[in-house]
């Protein structure tokens, strides 16, 4: 049994050293766009905290949703924010599950390039939007009377650059559309043309559902910011996903095309890592081992045939 353990770790280590060279070569192809997309997320958060500086709290608007869900109360807040932190960890979890799992239809790379392609997409509408209405906050901490509805004039730069948790948890004025909403309908589509478990496709949706209901009982946003969400997310990942180049399903055996060399060839080192040909050093030699045997089988069988002759 001991002996049986030790071998599966063995491979299990392989594996993972093998699918770290495979995803460190394809960062060098595209930390670009990774960077990219990191950097506009700075942007969004940096915008979500200046519209804060212009919100004005005011009586909160007649919205249908707050009238058919029972308020959730100030207390019962964090229910919401710990159904996004499950779906947000889960998938960030999934994406990575190339590096344990010997069946594996992602690279981890290409995914997030592709993520972060639909989030800054959604999110630059979301910054055009929240800044062209900004509307009284329902949020507790955006009613009039709280200290925190409103932000006092920055006293340099850099107070207005830096982005701290408490500013991200406490916003206000960022309203059209939600951005819980974003995230969660980026990573739920990506699971539905990307995942492999129907069931879990099923839940995932059923979740945002939830997820939907509770940021409007929670009075986190307004019913309109979540529909607005709903529809523009999935018109978004729709248009672009039909723009991005499609991914290369690994359990078919294909692979990601890397730049040329100067001499007009295609990396040969590279092309081996990223069709998977590395990820497991154990079963590439059983298959190295079968194929010679093949090979012995067919050359005896054309020395016969030459005899015969």
């Amino acid at each position: 049994m001991s002996l049986y353990i030790g071998r599966e770790a063995s491979k299990l280590w392989k594996r993972i050293c093998a699918e770290t060279t495979t995803e460190i070569n394809l960062l060098l192809e595209n930390w670009k766009y990774i960077l990219g997309g990191l950097i506009c997320q700075y942007i969004h958060g940096l915008a979500a905290r200046s519209v804060h500086y212009f919100h004005h709290p005011g009586p909160i608007l007649h919205d249908s949703g707050f009238l058919l869900l029972p308020e959730l109360g100030q207390e019962r807040a964090y229910v919401s924010e710990t159904v996004f932190t499950f779906v947000f960890l889960s998938f960030v979890l999934w994406t990575f599950h190339p590096f344990i799992f010997k069946s594996k239809k992602i690279y981890t790379v290409l995914i997030w390039v592709r993520v972060l392609a639909f989030l800054v997409a959604c999110q630059f509408l979301r910054i055009i939007t929240f800044y062209s209405t900004i509307l009284p906050g329902p949020n507790y901490h955006c009613r009039e009377g709280s200290r925190l509805a409103t932000l006092p004039r920055p006293d340099n730069l850099l107070e207005v650059f830096v982005i701290i948790p408490r500013g991200v948890l406490y916003g206000c004025g960022d309203l059209i559309f939600s951005s819980h909403m974003i995230f969660s309908l980026v990573f739920v589509r990506t699971y539905q043309k990307y995942g492999s478990g129907r069931f879990i496709k099923q839940c995932a949706w059923l979740i945002a559902v939830v997820q939907s209901l509770l940021i409007i009982a929670s009075r986190k946003h307004y019913t309109v910011d979540v529909i607005v969400a709903w529809y523009t997310v999935n018109l978004v990942v729709f248009f672009v996903d039909h723009k991005l180049p499609e991914l290369p399903d690994r359990s078919l055996g294909g692979g990601p095309m890397l730049p040329l060399s100067k001499d007009g060839r295609m990396k040969e080192e590279g092309t081996k890592l990223v069709n998977g040909n590395s990820v497991d050093p154990v079963d590439r030699r059983s298959r190295s081992q079968a194929n010679g045997k093949v090979n012995e089988e067919s050359d005896s069988v054309h020395v016969d045939v030459l005899d015969g002759a």
